[in-house]
Parts: C-alpha cells; structure tokens; sequence
C-alpha cells in the first residue's frame, strides 16, 4: 500500500549509524538514508553512481564529521527505490530530489554528486542554486561532452551485468575501478558485498536520465563553490576531465587523490578530511 506523500515510515531499518526510511515524492517511493547530524551544521546530500546502493558509501559516511547531517538515497530503481514506469530524464531527477529535500524538510543541503550522481549534482546545482549551498563533485564530469575512458572499459559501464553477477564485478571491479582495487581483490570482494541490485530497467533508465546531458556549455555559470575530486588512475573517468571542469567553474578547487575511480571508500578517511576541510572554509569565508 502506498504511503501518504508526506510520510516517513515510523518503523525504519537501521544501517550502521544511518536511519534507512522509505519517503514518498508524490508517488515516487525513494529509499532514504539519514546520518543524524550533533551540530548545526548544513547537511551534505550525496547523489550516488550509476547502479550504486546507498551502502556502497558507508565507509565515507563513517568518516564524515559527526557534527554534520549525512543524506544518501538510493535514486529511482536502484537499490530500495522501485524503478518507474518511465524513465526520468536529468532535470526530472534534480526536481525530483527538490521535492524529496521538501518532504525531509530541507531547503538548503551541500551537495556530492559521484560519477553518475555527480551530472545530478550538477544539474541539480544549476537548476536549484539557492537551494544548493556549496557542491562537491567526485569522479565526474560533463556528460556527453567529456573525455572518455577506454573502450573496454566504457562497454562494460553500459551494461548491468556488473550489478547483477558478483562473481563478474569481482573479475572487472580492478580494471574499470583502477588504483587499490588492481592489487587488492579482497577490497574488490568488500566492494560487491554491499551492493544490493535492483534489476536492470533501473540500471538502464539511469543511462536514459543522462544520454546526450552535458553541462560544458553552462558550467563556467555555477554559483556555488565548488571542490572537485578526481582519482589519478581512474579508468571510467580519465583525470583530463576533472582539470577541465576545474577551469570552467569559477569558484573552485581541484584535489586530486592517487587512487582510482572509488576514492571516496578506497581513500575514505582521507577524502572525508578533504570534503571537511572545504566545508569548514567555505563555511566562514561565505557566511
């Protein structure tokens, strides 16, 4: 039975130190986790990868400062979140994450967008700039107008086959992630255990949301500081696209990790330190 579009289920699951809730959006059920905050700091809402499970990224969640409020969901078919009818294109799914920030009870959030969920971000970033605080932006870039990976790799991004055979993420996880992963299968192992899929409509709407979506001719116009985060050995996304983006956003900062496209849980503790060391500074200097 479908909830009211105002309701937060009362008896949530619990994921480490993450309520996990199921919020309807007007009609679209979103699975929503939320890392109470100690202070009263801005939440940060994550927008995660392509295929990618809120639980991918606990290991950053972790780490993050204690003060902050953490928001991840799982987007439309991936994850707890059903897969709709019809597929939603990027400016749909930004709104979409307004309406379910409405119904959190937010109206200004930081955001980080990672790979996939980093052209969300963006998107969201320019749609919405007041509600968008400062946006970090990690393992990502422009869309359609970017410098792509190898064709080996690329062939196995488009299909969901990586999510829906643990034995085959295991296999490929080191050569489409890069850095640890090459000689740390066991991290590899780690990685496929928390991914919950969701079958493959999801996968492929996801790909619909962001076929032919660039932002290279509107980027240079974002408002809002802006960290960007790149992996030096990233084979999904080449660290050519991070340096570009850097130039066109006005306000920004590049840091760069010796790591591979997973940075944010293979580098957890350290990439926690960098995003708080940039929310902090932007904090006071923006105030």
């Amino acid at each position: 039975m479908r909830s009211n579009a105002n309701t937060i289920l009362d008896d949530p699951e619990l994921f480490g130190d993450e309520q996990v809730k199921m919020v309807d959006v007007y009609g679209a059920p979103l699975r929503v986790a939320i890392r109470p905050g100690t202070g009263n700091r801005i939440p940060l809402l994550i927008m995660n990868g392509i295929g990618a499970n809120l639980e991918l990224l606990t290991p950053f969640i972790e780490k993050m400062d204690p003060e902050i409020q953490v928001i991840a969901f799982d987007a439309p078919g991936v994850g707890g979140s059903p897969a709709p009818v019809l597929p939603y294109r990027m400016a749909g799914l930004a709104k979409l994450v307004a309406r379910m920030l409405d119904r959190l009870g937010h109206q200004q959030v930081d955001v980080l967008g990672v790979s996939w969920g980093g052209a969300l971000a963006q998107e969201f970033a320019r749609t919405y700039p007041r509600r968008c605080h400062r946006l970090i932006l990690a393992a990502t870039a422009t869309g359609a107008m970017m410098v792509p990976g190898k064709p080996t790799v690329f062939f196995k991004m488009m299909t969901p086959r990586r999510y829906l055979q643990p034995a085959y993420m295991t296999a490929i996880a080191p050569k489409i992630y890069g850095g640890s992963l090459r000689n740390d299968p066991e991290a590899a192992a780690r990685h496929v255990s928390h991914i919950m899929s969701s079958g493959i409509r999801g996968y492929f709407w996801q790909i619909f949301a962001l076929w032919g979506w660039t932002s290279v001719h509107w980027l240079h116009r974002l408002t809002q500081p802006t960290l960007i985060l790149a992996g030096r050995d990233d084979p999904i996304v080449p660290l050519i696209n991070a340096k570009f983006m850097a130039r066109q956003v006005p306000d920004s900062i590049l840091h760069i990790f010796d790591c591979g496209h997973l940075f944010l849980i293979t580098r957890a503790e350290e990439a926690a330190q960098v995003v708080h060391r940039f929310l902090v500074k932007k904090r006071h200097s923006h105030a």
